[in-house]
Protein backbone atom coordinates (compact mmCIF):
# COMPACT_ATOMS: atom_id res chain seq x y z
CA UNK A 1 0.00 0.00 0.00
CA UNK A 2 1.35 3.43 -0.94
CA UNK A 3 -1.79 5.52 -0.58
CA UNK A 4 -0.23 8.26 1.56
CA UNK A 5 -2.91 8.57 4.25
CA UNK A 6 -0.06 8.45 6.76
CA UNK A 7 1.62 11.62 5.47
CA UNK A 8 -0.59 14.28 7.07
CA UNK A 9 -0.54 12.31 10.34
CA UNK A 10 3.26 12.33 10.55
CA UNK A 11 4.81 15.19 12.61
CA UNK A 12 8.15 15.19 10.76
CA UNK A 13 6.47 15.22 7.34
CA UNK A 14 4.17 18.05 8.43
CA UNK A 15 7.21 20.12 9.40
CA UNK A 16 9.37 19.38 6.33
CA UNK A 17 7.11 18.23 3.49
CA UNK A 18 9.89 15.79 2.52
CA UNK A 19 8.75 12.33 1.40
CA UNK A 20 11.64 10.59 3.16
CA UNK A 21 10.44 12.17 6.43
CA UNK A 22 7.14 10.29 6.20
CA UNK A 23 6.19 6.70 7.17
CA UNK A 24 5.65 5.84 3.50
CA UNK A 25 9.06 7.27 2.63
CA UNK A 26 10.84 5.46 5.46
CA UNK A 27 9.22 2.14 4.55
CA UNK A 28 10.39 2.67 0.97
CA UNK A 29 13.93 3.24 2.26
CA UNK A 30 13.74 0.09 4.36
CA UNK A 31 12.51 -1.95 1.41
CA UNK A 32 15.16 -0.55 -0.91
CA UNK A 33 17.83 -1.50 1.62
CA UNK A 34 16.46 -5.01 2.08
CA UNK A 35 16.23 -5.45 -1.71
CA UNK A 36 19.84 -4.32 -2.14
CA UNK A 37 18.93 -1.19 -4.11
CA UNK A 38 20.72 1.09 -1.64
CA UNK A 39 23.30 0.83 1.11
CA UNK A 40 22.25 1.39 4.74
CA UNK A 41 24.63 4.34 4.99
CA UNK A 42 24.78 7.19 7.49
CA UNK A 43 21.95 9.06 5.70
CA UNK A 44 19.73 5.99 6.03
CA UNK A 45 20.55 5.73 9.72
CA UNK A 46 19.83 9.43 10.24
CA UNK A 47 16.44 9.14 8.54
CA UNK A 48 15.44 6.20 10.72
CA UNK A 49 16.56 8.24 13.73
CA UNK A 50 14.47 11.25 12.68
CA UNK A 51 11.27 9.27 13.22
CA UNK A 52 9.58 10.14 16.53
CA UNK A 53 8.05 6.70 16.82
CA UNK A 54 4.73 8.33 17.78
CA UNK A 55 2.85 5.85 15.56
CA UNK A 56 0.19 8.37 14.56
CA UNK A 57 0.47 6.82 11.10
CA UNK A 58 -1.03 3.52 12.27
CA UNK A 59 -4.60 4.67 13.04
CA UNK A 60 -4.52 6.63 9.75
CA UNK A 61 -3.54 3.57 7.69
CA UNK A 62 -6.44 1.78 5.91
CA UNK A 63 -4.25 -1.30 5.42
CA UNK A 64 -3.26 -1.53 9.11
CA UNK A 65 0.47 -1.45 8.35
CA UNK A 66 2.42 -2.06 11.60
CA UNK A 67 4.85 0.80 11.11
CA UNK A 68 5.97 0.81 14.75
CA UNK A 69 7.17 -2.77 14.45
CA UNK A 70 8.96 -1.99 11.18
CA UNK A 71 10.86 1.01 12.55
CA UNK A 72 11.93 -0.95 15.63
CA UNK A 73 13.20 -3.80 13.45
CA UNK A 74 15.09 -1.31 11.28
CA UNK A 75 16.73 0.31 14.30
CA UNK A 76 17.59 -3.08 15.73
CA UNK A 77 19.33 -4.02 12.46
CA UNK A 78 21.15 -0.68 12.45
CA UNK A 79 22.50 -1.26 15.96
CA UNK A 80 23.69 -4.73 14.93
CA UNK A 81 25.65 -3.43 11.94
CA UNK A 82 26.36 0.28 12.32
CA UNK A 83 29.90 1.61 12.13
CA UNK A 84 28.84 5.18 12.78
CA UNK A 85 28.79 5.14 16.59
CA UNK A 86 31.87 6.60 18.21
CA UNK A 87 33.50 4.62 21.00
CA UNK A 88 32.10 6.91 23.71
CA UNK A 89 28.58 6.60 22.28
CA UNK A 90 28.76 2.83 22.48
CA UNK A 91 30.02 3.13 26.05
CA UNK A 92 27.19 5.42 27.09
CA UNK A 93 24.56 3.20 25.44
CA UNK A 94 25.92 0.14 27.22
CA UNK A 95 26.00 1.95 30.56
CA UNK A 96 22.46 3.31 30.27
CA UNK A 97 20.65 0.43 28.56
CA UNK A 98 22.36 -2.52 30.21
CA UNK A 99 23.91 -1.37 33.46
CA UNK A 100 21.42 1.26 34.69
CA UNK A 101 17.78 0.97 33.57
CA UNK A 102 17.39 -2.80 34.09
CA UNK A 103 18.49 -2.55 37.74
CA UNK A 104 16.03 -0.92 40.15
CA UNK A 105 18.59 -0.62 42.95
CA UNK A 106 20.90 1.34 40.65
CA UNK A 107 18.03 3.58 39.59
CA UNK A 108 17.40 4.32 43.27
CA UNK A 109 21.05 5.27 43.64
CA UNK A 110 20.65 7.56 40.64
CA UNK A 111 17.64 9.13 42.35
CA UNK A 112 19.60 9.70 45.54
CA UNK A 113 22.44 11.24 43.55
CA UNK A 114 20.05 13.59 41.74
CA UNK A 115 18.40 14.55 45.03
CA UNK A 116 21.79 15.34 46.56
CA UNK A 117 22.60 17.46 43.51
CA UNK A 118 19.29 19.33 43.85
CA UNK A 119 19.38 19.87 47.62
CA UNK A 120 23.10 20.42 48.30
CA UNK A 121 23.41 23.70 46.44
CA UNK A 122 25.24 22.11 43.50
CA UNK A 123 22.24 22.70 41.24
CA UNK A 124 22.26 26.41 42.05
CA UNK A 125 25.97 26.66 41.26
CA UNK A 126 25.57 24.76 37.99
CA UNK A 127 22.70 27.02 36.89
CA UNK A 128 24.53 30.23 37.77
CA UNK A 129 27.73 29.17 35.99
CA UNK A 130 25.90 27.71 32.96
CA UNK A 131 28.09 24.59 32.99
CA UNK A 132 25.41 22.32 31.49
CA UNK A 133 24.90 24.75 28.61
CA UNK A 134 28.51 24.27 27.57
CA UNK A 135 27.67 20.70 26.59
CA UNK A 136 24.15 21.20 25.21
CA UNK A 137 21.61 24.02 25.24
CA UNK A 138 18.87 21.38 25.21
CA UNK A 139 20.33 19.64 28.27
CA UNK A 140 20.48 22.99 30.04
CA UNK A 141 16.83 23.68 29.22
CA UNK A 142 15.74 20.22 30.40
CA UNK A 143 17.73 20.58 33.62
CA UNK A 144 15.71 23.71 34.47
CA UNK A 145 12.41 21.83 34.51
CA UNK A 146 13.68 18.60 36.14
CA UNK A 147 11.33 17.57 38.99
CA UNK A 148 12.58 16.75 42.48
CA UNK A 149 14.20 13.33 42.48
CA UNK A 150 14.13 10.72 45.22
CA UNK A 151 15.84 7.45 46.06
CA UNK A 152 12.77 6.23 48.01
CA UNK A 153 10.28 4.81 45.55
CA UNK A 154 6.62 3.94 45.95
CA UNK A 155 7.37 0.61 47.65
CA UNK A 156 9.54 2.37 50.23
CA UNK A 157 6.60 4.68 50.98
CA UNK A 158 3.60 2.33 50.79
CA UNK A 159 4.85 -1.26 50.78
CA UNK A 160 4.09 -3.96 48.21
CA UNK A 161 0.39 -4.54 48.97
CA UNK A 162 -2.16 -1.81 49.61
CA UNK A 163 -5.74 -2.86 50.45
CA UNK A 164 -8.84 -1.42 48.81
CA UNK A 165 -10.73 1.31 50.62
CA UNK A 166 -14.28 0.07 51.07
CA UNK A 167 -15.75 -2.76 49.02
CA UNK A 168 -13.14 -4.54 46.89
CA UNK A 169 -13.78 -4.73 43.14
CA UNK A 170 -10.55 -6.43 42.03
CA UNK A 171 -6.80 -6.82 42.40
CA UNK A 172 -4.42 -4.87 40.20
CA UNK A 173 -0.66 -4.90 39.78
CA UNK A 174 0.98 -1.47 39.69
CA UNK A 175 3.73 -1.02 37.11
CA UNK A 176 5.96 1.53 38.84
CA UNK A 177 8.45 2.14 36.00
CA UNK A 178 12.07 3.13 36.40
CA UNK A 179 12.28 6.89 35.80
CA UNK A 180 8.70 7.24 37.09
CA UNK A 181 9.79 5.87 40.46
CA UNK A 182 12.80 8.20 40.61
CA UNK A 183 11.45 11.49 39.23
CA UNK A 184 7.69 11.09 39.70
CA UNK A 185 7.42 9.07 42.91
CA UNK A 186 4.57 11.22 44.18
CA UNK A 187 2.60 10.47 41.01
CA UNK A 188 3.17 6.75 41.61
CA UNK A 189 2.03 7.10 45.22
CA UNK A 190 -1.10 8.98 44.19
CA UNK A 191 -1.80 6.37 41.50
CA UNK A 192 -1.88 3.65 44.13
CA UNK A 193 -4.10 5.72 46.42
CA UNK A 194 -6.56 6.51 43.62
CA UNK A 195 -6.77 2.82 42.77
CA UNK A 196 -7.40 1.95 46.43
CA UNK A 197 -10.14 4.62 46.66
CA UNK A 198 -11.71 3.11 43.51
CA UNK A 199 -11.92 -0.30 45.23
CA UNK A 200 -8.79 -2.13 44.12
CA UNK A 201 -6.32 -4.11 46.15
CA UNK A 202 -2.99 -2.90 44.73
CA UNK A 203 0.05 -5.17 44.47
CA UNK A 204 3.43 -3.68 43.52
CA UNK A 205 5.73 -6.61 42.62
CA UNK A 206 9.17 -5.76 43.94
CA UNK A 207 10.80 -8.00 41.31
CA UNK A 208 9.56 -5.91 38.36
CA UNK A 209 12.05 -3.91 36.30
CA UNK A 210 12.20 -1.40 33.41
CA UNK A 211 9.51 -1.95 30.75
CA UNK A 212 12.05 -2.00 27.90
CA UNK A 213 10.44 0.78 25.82
CA UNK A 214 13.59 2.89 25.46
CA UNK A 215 15.54 -0.26 24.57
CA UNK A 216 13.05 -1.30 21.87
CA UNK A 217 12.88 2.21 20.38
CA UNK A 218 16.68 2.47 20.32
CA UNK A 219 17.45 -0.85 18.63
CA UNK A 220 18.26 -2.88 21.75
CA UNK A 221 15.62 -5.54 21.10
CA UNK A 222 17.36 -8.46 22.83
CA UNK A 223 17.59 -6.44 26.02
CA UNK A 224 13.94 -5.38 25.69
CA UNK A 225 12.90 -9.04 25.42
CA UNK A 226 14.94 -9.95 28.48
CA UNK A 227 13.25 -7.21 30.50
CA UNK A 228 9.83 -8.34 29.24
CA UNK A 229 10.38 -11.92 30.42
CA UNK A 230 11.37 -10.66 33.86
CA UNK A 231 8.25 -8.48 34.18
CA UNK A 232 5.92 -11.22 32.97
CA UNK A 233 7.20 -13.58 35.65
CA UNK A 234 6.94 -10.91 38.35
CA UNK A 235 3.29 -10.09 37.63
CA UNK A 236 2.21 -13.68 37.05
CA UNK A 237 3.60 -14.58 40.46
CA UNK A 238 1.64 -11.66 41.94
CA UNK A 239 -1.72 -13.14 40.87
CA UNK A 240 -3.35 -9.92 39.64
CA UNK A 241 -6.48 -9.32 37.54
CA UNK A 242 -5.00 -6.33 35.67
CA UNK A 243 -1.66 -4.58 35.26
CA UNK A 244 -1.92 -0.80 35.56
CA UNK A 245 0.42 1.73 33.98
CA UNK A 246 0.41 5.49 34.56
CA UNK A 247 2.88 6.22 31.75
CA UNK A 248 1.70 6.00 28.13
CA UNK A 249 5.19 5.18 26.89
CA UNK A 250 5.54 2.24 29.27
CA UNK A 251 2.01 1.01 28.67
CA UNK A 252 2.53 0.85 24.90
CA UNK A 253 5.42 -1.60 25.15
CA UNK A 254 3.73 -3.60 27.94
CA UNK A 255 0.60 -4.10 25.84
CA UNK A 256 2.78 -5.40 22.99
CA UNK A 257 4.84 -7.92 24.94
CA UNK A 258 3.03 -10.64 22.96
CA UNK A 259 4.50 -9.23 19.74
CA UNK A 260 7.89 -8.62 21.32
CA UNK A 261 8.09 -12.32 22.26
CA UNK A 262 6.12 -13.77 19.34
CA UNK A 263 9.07 -15.88 18.18
CA UNK A 264 9.79 -17.21 21.68
CA UNK A 265 7.84 -20.48 21.99
CA UNK A 266 8.57 -20.71 25.71
CA UNK A 267 7.24 -17.25 26.56
CA UNK A 268 4.69 -16.33 23.88
CA UNK A 269 1.58 -17.63 25.70
CA UNK A 270 2.68 -16.00 28.94
CA UNK A 271 3.30 -12.76 27.04
CA UNK A 272 -0.25 -12.91 25.64
CA UNK A 273 -1.57 -13.36 29.19
CA UNK A 274 0.37 -10.30 30.31
CA UNK A 275 -0.48 -8.03 27.35
CA UNK A 276 -4.21 -8.77 27.60
CA UNK A 277 -4.27 -7.47 31.18
CA UNK A 278 -2.45 -4.15 30.71
CA UNK A 279 -4.63 -1.08 31.32
CA UNK A 280 -3.89 2.61 31.58
CA UNK A 281 -4.78 4.22 34.91
CA UNK A 282 -7.53 6.33 33.29
CA UNK A 283 -9.13 3.31 31.64
CA UNK A 284 -9.12 1.12 34.76
CA UNK A 285 -10.60 3.91 36.88
CA UNK A 286 -13.28 4.67 34.31
CA UNK A 287 -14.29 1.14 33.33
CA UNK A 288 -13.57 -1.12 36.32
CA UNK A 289 -13.38 0.98 39.48
CA UNK A 290 -15.99 2.52 41.75
CA UNK A 291 -16.70 6.18 40.90
CA UNK A 292 -14.29 8.54 42.64
CA UNK A 293 -15.82 11.16 44.96
CA UNK A 294 -14.66 14.35 43.25
CA UNK A 295 -14.99 17.46 45.39
CA UNK A 296 -16.18 20.94 44.47
CA UNK A 297 -13.24 23.29 43.93
CA UNK A 298 -12.36 26.62 42.41
CA UNK A 299 -13.25 26.96 38.74
CA UNK A 300 -10.39 26.13 36.38
CA UNK A 301 -9.92 25.85 32.63
CA UNK A 302 -8.01 22.77 31.40
CA UNK A 303 -6.85 21.18 28.18
CA UNK A 304 -5.35 17.77 27.42
CA UNK A 305 -2.23 16.82 25.47
CA UNK A 306 -2.37 13.22 24.29
CA UNK A 307 0.35 10.74 25.02
CA UNK A 308 1.01 9.41 21.51
CA UNK A 309 1.47 5.83 22.65
CA UNK A 310 -1.57 5.91 24.89
CA UNK A 311 -3.68 7.18 21.99
CA UNK A 312 -2.17 5.32 19.03
CA UNK A 313 -1.05 2.03 20.58
CA UNK A 314 -3.18 1.49 23.70
CA UNK A 315 -6.23 3.07 21.96
CA UNK A 316 -7.10 4.88 25.18
CA UNK A 317 -7.23 8.50 24.08
CA UNK A 318 -10.82 9.07 25.23
CA UNK A 319 -10.56 7.68 28.78
CA UNK A 320 -8.54 10.63 30.19
CA UNK A 321 -10.92 13.10 28.56
CA UNK A 322 -14.01 11.38 30.00
CA UNK A 323 -12.49 11.44 33.49
CA UNK A 324 -11.51 15.09 33.24
CA UNK A 325 -14.97 16.07 32.03
CA UNK A 326 -16.48 14.52 35.19
CA UNK A 327 -14.73 17.05 37.42
CA UNK A 328 -16.96 19.76 38.89
CA UNK A 329 -16.15 23.43 38.27
CA UNK A 330 -13.79 22.43 35.46
CA UNK A 331 -14.04 23.73 31.91
CA UNK A 332 -12.46 21.34 29.42
CA UNK A 333 -11.15 22.92 26.19
CA UNK A 334 -9.98 20.62 23.39
CA UNK A 335 -6.58 21.69 22.07
CA UNK A 336 -6.07 21.84 18.31
CA UNK A 337 -4.03 18.81 17.17
CA UNK A 338 -3.91 17.47 20.74
CA UNK A 339 -3.21 14.04 19.29
CA UNK A 340 -0.10 15.22 17.46
CA UNK A 341 3.26 14.49 19.11
CA UNK A 342 4.72 17.15 21.43
CA UNK A 343 8.30 16.26 20.45
CA UNK A 344 9.31 14.37 23.58
CA UNK A 345 9.17 10.80 22.20
CA UNK A 346 11.29 9.10 24.83
CA UNK A 347 14.74 10.66 24.48
CA UNK A 348 14.04 12.20 21.05
CA UNK A 349 14.14 15.72 22.48
CA UNK A 350 17.75 15.02 23.50
CA UNK A 351 18.90 13.14 20.39
CA UNK A 352 17.03 15.31 17.83
CA UNK A 353 16.60 18.66 19.62
CA UNK A 354 16.09 20.81 16.51
CA UNK A 355 13.09 18.86 15.22
CA UNK A 356 11.76 18.33 18.76
CA UNK A 357 11.83 22.07 19.45
CA UNK A 358 10.20 22.92 16.13
CA UNK A 359 7.34 20.54 16.94
CA UNK A 360 7.11 21.92 20.48
CA UNK A 361 6.89 25.51 19.22
CA UNK A 362 3.84 24.62 17.10
CA UNK A 363 2.32 22.68 20.00
CA UNK A 364 2.64 25.65 22.35
CA UNK A 365 0.87 27.91 19.87
CA UNK A 366 -2.12 25.57 20.11
CA UNK A 367 -1.81 25.22 23.89
CA UNK A 368 -1.75 28.97 24.50
CA UNK A 369 -4.80 29.50 22.31
CA UNK A 370 -6.87 27.39 24.75
CA UNK A 371 -6.11 29.89 27.56
CA UNK A 372 -6.06 26.89 29.91
CA UNK A 373 -4.77 27.06 33.46
CA UNK A 374 -3.60 23.44 33.23
CA UNK A 375 -2.21 21.29 30.42
CA UNK A 376 -2.96 17.74 31.54
CA UNK A 377 -1.13 14.74 30.10
CA UNK A 378 -0.65 11.03 30.82
CA UNK A 379 3.04 10.40 30.26
CA UNK A 380 6.14 11.67 32.11
CA UNK A 381 8.04 12.51 28.93
CA UNK A 382 5.11 14.55 27.59
CA UNK A 383 4.81 16.25 30.98
CA UNK A 384 8.44 17.37 30.96
CA UNK A 385 8.15 18.50 27.34
CA UNK A 386 5.07 20.59 28.12
CA UNK A 387 6.82 22.07 31.16
CA UNK A 388 9.68 22.99 28.84
CA UNK A 389 7.21 24.55 26.40
CA UNK A 390 5.63 26.66 29.15
CA UNK A 391 9.08 27.72 30.35
CA UNK A 392 10.01 28.83 26.81
CA UNK A 393 6.75 30.23 25.48
CA UNK A 394 4.23 30.86 28.27
CA UNK A 395 6.26 31.85 31.33
CA UNK A 396 4.10 34.93 31.87
CA UNK A 397 0.80 33.06 31.61
CA UNK A 398 -1.09 31.39 34.44
CA UNK A 399 -0.45 27.95 32.96
CA UNK A 400 0.90 24.72 34.45
CA UNK A 401 1.59 21.22 33.07
CA UNK A 402 0.42 18.37 35.27
CA UNK A 403 0.08 14.59 35.16
CA UNK A 404 -3.55 13.46 35.10
CA UNK A 405 -3.07 11.38 38.25
CA UNK A 406 -1.85 14.40 40.23
CA UNK A 407 -4.68 16.52 38.87
CA UNK A 408 -7.37 13.96 39.77
CA UNK A 409 -5.91 13.19 43.18
CA UNK A 410 -6.02 16.83 44.29
CA UNK A 411 -9.74 16.89 43.46
CA UNK A 412 -10.82 13.74 45.26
Amino acid sequence: MRCGFCLPACPTFKETGVEAESPRGRISLMKATVDGLMEPNVRFEEQMGHCLGCRACEPACPADVKYGQLIEQARDAIEDHTKQHRVWVKGVRKLVFRQLFPHQNRMRLLGKGLRLYQKSGAQTIVRKTGVVGLFSKQMSAMERILPDATGNGVIDQLGTRIPAIGEKVGTVGMFRGCLMDVLFTETNRKTVQLLAKAGFDVVIPEAQNCCGALHAHSGEMDQARQLARHNIRAFQDAGVDYIVSNAGGCGAILVEYDHLLHEDDQWHEQAKWFASRVKDISTILLEKGRPLPFAEGPGVRITYQDSCHLRNVMKAGESPRKLLKQLPNTTFVEMKDAGSCCGSAGIYNLTEPDMANTILDRKMDHAKSTEAHYIVTSNPGCLLQMKLGIDKHAAGMNMQAVHIVDFLYERV
